[in-house]
């Protein structure tokens, strides 16, 4: 063949359904191959079809794979799904019996064309009378061979069953008309009652021709018409005679014989001088042979409608013993016979009666019986495939279906069914009487037991199917058994290993906590020893050892703060924040820490969306992250700070893995050395550090990664050696607007006021005493309970309490307990939480935390002024 490469979008040249269906399936697994690689020719033939408004199909290929154009669509019916693709003969299985003659002549080489076909094509998936006038042509590739066939094809039902109607019409008037010697002539003088008729009248109504000829009255006519329709007849005639109008009127003529003939009757009655009716002139002729023909049609109507109901009913069926019980009833009550049956061979000399009907008058045949048992003329027709009709078992055949007559059955219809050409089953129906079968009511039969047998024959191929699929089923479930116990068994294997990863990362970490809180301790311990001693010396020079000690425990507290990060359990005091105001307000003081060398750059996007985050725990992660871009770049380089708002869809947001939703970035990119893909992946580790020993505990970027998730936030991070680094945080944006900034609060501490009395509640000793003698300290007047429960008898017994401050996790009663039933003596008293480590409480949950009334610890002098002030004011 003649293979090019076809443009890329040769079908979207045509608006076209099918073109678009073309276009968009996977034809990679076909014969064919994938559209960019089909010939030339086929491109050509399908460019023509696809063009056509008349309904066109082509089959290509060894396949013969199905193409048509929009305008056959509606043929394919309830297919056009799953057409488009298709192998000819899957496609149209349903006739290929009736089709495959002609489409093996059109791939030898010649052409076919049919007029007026009768196909059920049953695109409403039940069967249908429909017509088609089509032709079928070779289609022949670029070498010249025969690659498939091209169908030209129109239905022509409407007109098939127009000329059918007419042709029936026509036929009766032929009937009528051809029937001359059946028409006769006659006129009624109303007047003298005398009724003069032509021979042929005469004849038809048994009256003597003779007197007919000279006249004779209206009651020697009336006397041959049926007696069931004569009143009918006289009544018409009066109405006539009575309204001066005419007179029509179909009606039978019984003879002496018995014969019934039917006659049509059209007159017109002829007014005397005084207006009343004085002479009814007409012609009668005989109407039998169309009164029989519709008969026959109505008759063929119903027998057809009979066959389609039972077609329709057998397909909804999926019993094949409710089957041939259902269909074998409605037989015989169509037929009038006394029983019919089903049998099937189980051996060659044995057969089995199944399901069967009966009116009562013959017993149903049940069980096992020999194939000979009604002889063996009937057994050798059966073998051989051929029906057997007899009308009376006595006499036909010569007598060889005597068998039939000694159990009753005098009449009766056999058709044998045939698997390969061997006689493989029957049906029968049998009658008590002698019966003159007609060539309807046999073919009738024959019609329906092929329906049925085909019906039975699918029912069953669907139970084989369905115990086939239980049976696969069973299987399966069998095997995800199997799946599951070996699932469980690697997942109590995986928990394992975790816990033993755990158990490792425990000893990590506990390892690198010893060693800074060691030397945090040390600094503490050391300066603390150094004062005593100066003091006890009374050398009161003693700032730098309590500025030493002081520099040692803030590092412990930031590793503490660090590590709850990490876990994700540091209380944080989340508020609306302006990012853009607060990396205005953090750059001069990175541009002074990062160094001259460093070139700090801002990118800030206008109208930048609020967001919610704890602003000293953001200004934290941004100026670690700062920190590390510096150290990357020991010769200098570049730091940009960025913020983006970005509304992320379901696919833009699964490869960050984030939520979809509307989001704030803020983004610190460095042009530093980068990181090799292997310590990236360990970057957000715990204790995790490039830097020389001393330079840094590895838990900043941990720090980052759980203070930006526990505010409901992603991390993302991105790095290439000589390229540098970008991290992206990710917070979600908040509806609500930003707070205005606050002045610096560092600039005064809030003194007290005696008349404020607070309640400090700490069950450690120290602390509370630390806290009490501050709070003093500031000029406050102060109370302390070492417990919830005393912290309420103090409560109930001094009123003036303004501001009850205590801890979040305290034995035998909580914080929020306590407020709780504080509150129940005094609504309108005011709470200050604090602690350092809130767990997993659900008592400590964000409504603490982002209320505003909450100190972590440890906290300085300055911090807790700063609080009660804040909550007093």
């Amino acid at each position: 063949m003649n293979i090019e490469t076809p443009p890329a979008d040769w079908l979207s040249a045509y608006d076209s359904r099918v073109a678009r269906e073309i276009a968009a399936r996977d034809w990679s697994a076909t014969g064919l191959g994938p559209v960019k690689a089909w010939p030339a020719d086929l491109r050509a033939i399908l460019s023509t079809i696809l063009a056509c408004p008349t309904p066109m199909y082509l089959a290509w290929g060894a396949d013969l794979i199905s193409f048509y154009n929009d305008a056959y669509i509606p043929i394919l019916g309830y297919r056009a799904p799953n057409a488009i693709g298709r192998p000819f003969r899957d496609l149209w299985a349903s006739i290929w019996d009736d089709i495959s003659p002609l489409v093996e002549g059109c791939l030898r080489g010649e052409s076919q064309k049919v007029v007026d076909m009768r196909l059920d094509l049953g695109r409403a998936g039940l069967p249908e009378e429909s017509y088609w006038t089509f032709t079928y042509s070779p289609a022949i590739d670029a070498s010249g061979r025969i690659a498939g066939l091209l169908c030209v094809t129109g239905e022509t039902t409407d007109r098939v069953l127009a000329e059918r109607a007419r042709a029936e019409v026509a036929q009766r008037l032929e009937l009528a008309m051809s029937a001359g010697n059946s028409v006769g002539i006659w006129d009624w003088d109303v007047e003298t009652n005398r009724v003069t008729v032509d021979s042929r009248f005469a004849t038809m109504f048994g009256v003597d021709p003779q007197l007919a000829a000279q006249g004779a009255a209206v009651e020697e006519f009336l006397k041959g018409i049926h007696p069931e329709d004569r009143a009918r007849v006289q009544a018409k005639i009066a109405e006539a005679v009575q309204s001066v109008g005419p007179f029509t009127a179909e009606y039978r003529l019984l003879h002496d014989d018995g014969t019934i003939r039917w006659i049509s009757a059209q007159g017109r009655c002829i007014p005397g001088p005084d207006g009343k009716c004085a002479r009814l002139p007409g012609i009668t002729y005989d109407i039998t042979r169309l009164k029989e023909a519709e008969a026959q049609l109505r008759v063929a109507k119903e027998e057809r409608e009979f066959v389609l109901d039972q077609i329709g009913r057998q397909r909804l069926q999926s019993d094949p013993q409710e089957i041939l019980r259902a269909s074998s009833e409605a037989l015989g009550k169509r037929l009038g016979v006394n029983r019919v049956g089903f049998y099937r061979l189980t051996g060659p000399q044995n057969i089995c009666h199944e399901a069967s009907w009966s009116d009562g008058r013959l017993p149903p045949l049940m069980g096992m019986q020999a194939t000979y048992h009604y002889g063996a003329f009937a057994d050798t027709e059966r073998r051989a495939g051929r029906a057997l009709v007899f009308g009376d078992s006595r006499t036909d055949s010569k007598g060889d279906l005597a068998p039939y007559a000694d159990e009753g059955v005098l009449a009766g219809i056999c058709v044998p069914l045939l698997t390969e050409g061997t006689w493989a089953a029957g049906i029968y129906l049998h009658q008590a009487d002698v019966r003159a079968w007609t060539e309807p009511e046999i073919a009738l039969a024959k019609e329906i037991v092929q329906q049925t047998w085909l019906a039975i024959e699918r029912a069953e191929a669907l139970q084989r199917l369905n115990r086939r699929i239980a049976e696969q089923e069973a299987a399966l479930e069998q095997r995800e058994i199997v799946l599951r116990e070996e699932f469980e068994r690697r997942e109590a294997a995986e928990r394992q290993l975790r816990q033993l990863q755990k158990m490792e990362a425990v000893g990590q970490l506990t390892g690198g906590i010893a060693h800074d809180f060691n030397n945090m301790l040390a600094v503490v311990i050391s300066g603390l020893n150094l004062t005593q001693r100066q003091l006890s010396r009374g050398n009161s020079d003693v700032g730098q050892f309590i500025e030493g000690a002081l520099e040692g425990a803030n590092r412990a507290a930031a590793l503490t703060q660090r590590l709850l990060a990490f876990s994700r359990q540091q209380p944080l005091e989340p508020v609306v924040i302006d990012a853009n105001a607060l990396l205005t307000g953090l750059s001069d003081m990175l541009a002074r820490s990062l160094g001259e060398t460093i070139v700090l750059e801002n990118r800030l996007e206008p109208g930048l969306w609020p967001t919610k985050a704890d602003p000293n725990q953001l200004e934290n992660a941004i100026i670690n992250l700062a920190v590390n871009a510096r150290d990357a770049m020991p010769d200098g380089g570049r730091v940009m700070l960025e913020t983006t708002n970005l509304d992320l869809g379901q696919t833009t947001s699964r490869p960050l893995g984030v939520e979809a939703g509307a989001y704030v970035r803020i983004r610190v990119q460095d042009t530093g050395a980068g990181m090799t893909p292997e310590v990236l992946a360990k970057a957000f580790d715990p204790f995790f550090t490039t830097k020389p020993t001393g330079r840094g505990t590895g838990l900043g970027l941990s720090q980052v990664y759980g203070f930006i998730r526990q505010s409901g936030g992603y991390v993302a991070m991105t790095s290439q050696l000589g390229e540098g680094t970008t991290v992206d945080l990710y917070l979600p944006r908040s509806q609500d607007h930003a707070a205005e900034k606050q002045g610096d609060l560092a600039a005064d501490v809030p003194m007290g006021r005696a008349k404020d009395v607070i309640l400090v509640v700490e069950d450690e000793d120290r602390v509370r005493a630390f806290t009490v003698a501050s709070l003093r300290d500031l000029g406050y007047t102060v109370l302390e309970a070492a417990s919830g429960p005393l912290a309420l008898d103090i409560l109930g017994q001094r009123p003036d309490i303004a501001l009850l401050f205590t801890d979040v996790v305290m034995p035998q009663m909580t914080g929020p307990q306590l407020v709780e039933q504080a509150r129940t003596i005094r609504s309108d008293l005011r709470v200050v939480f604090t602690s350092g480590y809130t767990g997993s409480s659900s008592e400590a949950d964000e409504r603490i935390k982002a209320g505003g009334n909450f100190l972590a610890k440890p906290f300085s002098f300055d911090q807790l002024a700063r609080k009660i002030g804040a909550a007093l004011a």
